[in-house]
């Protein structure tokens, strides 16, 4: 399981870094990191895929976000004993409690009945 978050994490790490660090043009001197390497990439990617520079943004945080519900779902199932345990300590079960009132009333309305 931690081999599946470190495969899943690094790739999302680096693409979210190298994102944020290029479209800011924060290059520390690397070419990679520039706004011009950056508009560089996507109208790359853009014409590979045939749709303009602008949209491929949007759709790779709506995958990696889609991507992180499913690595979330997997972890949850396979944890979903430790889940339901800890859930029970921080809400525990409400006592059914019939209080007098309640209780003669009922017995009051099958007695009453012909």
């Amino acid at each position: 399981m931690k081999w599946f978050l470190i495969l899943w994490a690094c790739p999302v790490i680096l693409l979210t870094g190298w994102y944020g660090l290029s479209y800011y043009d924060m290059s520390f001197g690397i070419f990679m990191l520039t706004r011009q390497a950056h508009d560089l990439v996507f109208a790359v990617y853009g014409n590979i895929l045939g749709i303009p520079p602008e949209t491929i943004p949007p759709l790779v945080a709506r995958a990696i976000a889609f991507d992180s519900l499913v690595v979330f779902a997997i972890i949850a199932y396979r944890k979903r004993k430790a889940i339901a345990a800890w859930y029970r300590l921080r809400f525990p079960p409400a006592q059914a409690s019939v209080s007098s009132d309640a209780a003669f009333s009922r017995d009051a309305s099958l007695s009453s009945a012909p």
